[in-house]
């Protein structure tokens, strides 16, 4: 019998780390945390900054996606109050719609008879988002790579890196409206195969945990990075001088930005978080680990 009360946890996540435009994603450790217990009628509030302003009734995103979920999964959901904790702050480029998206999911998935898998999971939220690259990551945990078409989905599991993750976070929202604005609708087809083996040769690397060489594909990426600076002046500074730093292996966008993300060596983060504190004064800067796990259900006796 399912309870009247249940948790879940679901980790942000950052994507592309360069060249891997809307394939890759690697989970986060911050996190968007739902209290849910039945009610009489949907209502959701939070006491978290980075969810101020929520909507409190079916327009929430969570609901949203929930309800649909559980019309495409004839579901049976009652109303739920939903208590929402988040640190993953919104159109930052870490994942927080994406969180949202599998959060509702799971939730509609909790009143299922039936199992519902994770490649499941998965396809519902690419639908969602258009591209499997966040919400995968939310979903398994680590690093993911992906595929996505209006037809099916596919994902691969790439396990959890062994290294340490700097985000440099900008006070300022940059939406994923605005930053996708800005791409070309086409590429020439020489750049395109540029762009396309910089990504596999990123894919490679991190599969074999070349860093370095992960480090300097992400800096020569040829999809979104040349466009989005116009958007986030910042982005140019901070790979030149991640360049330049022996325990920086490289630095990317996260998403659409404007937070950037730098990858170090395992156990390396908070010396690197120090440093581009000092370099880059008034940029709120924090070290998070790769999460090893996705979207859990946390139920209650």
């Amino acid at each position: 019998m399912k309870t009247q009360s249940f948790q879940i946890k679901v980790p942000g996540s950052t994507a592309n780390l360069g060249p891997g435009f809307d394939s890759i994603g690697l989970a986060v450790s911050r996190y968007l945390e739902l209290e849910v217990t039945r009610a009489a009628d949907w209502f959701f509030s939070s006491e978290s900054k980075d969810l101020k302003g929520i909507p409190a009734g079916v327009n929430n995103l969570v609901c949203k996606v929930a309800k649909q979920t559980a019309e495409q999964l004839n579901v049976n959901l009652p109303p739920c109050h939903v208590k929402m904790t988040s640190n993953i702050p919104l159109a930052r480029g870490l994942g927080s719609s994406a969180a949202a998206i599998v959060a509702g999911i799971e939730l509609a998935c909790y009143f299922s008879n039936e199992v519902v898998t994770a490649e499941q999971k998965t396809r519902i939220a690419s639908l969602w988002e258009g591209h499997p690259d966040n919400v995968a990551a939310s979903v398994y945990g680590g690093l993911v790579i992906g595929t996505h078409h209006q037809d099916w989905t596919r994902v691969v599991q790439a396990g959890i890196p062994k290294i340490d993750l700097v985000f440099l976070i900008p006070t300022e929202e940059v939406l994923t409206k605005t930053a996708r604005g800005v791409l070309p609708e086409k590429l020439n087809f020489p750049e395109a195969v540029q762009a396309g083996s910089v990504g596999n040769v990123l894919t490679a690397a991190a599969l074999t945990q070349d860093w370095e060489l992960v480090g300097e594909m992400m800096a020569r990426d040829l999809y979104h990075q040349p466009y989005r600076k116009q958007l986030i002046p910042l982005m140019d500074k901070v790979i030149s001088f991640a360049e330049a730093e022996e325990d920086i292996y490289g630095a990317a966008l996260s998403g659409a930005g404007p937070t950037i993300l730098c990858i170090t060596k395992e156990g390396m983060g908070a010396q690197v978080a120090h440093t581009l504190t000092q370099a880059f004064k008034g940029i709120e800067v924090d070290v998070l680990k790769p999460a090893e796990h996705g979207v859990k259900l946390i139920t209650k006796n």
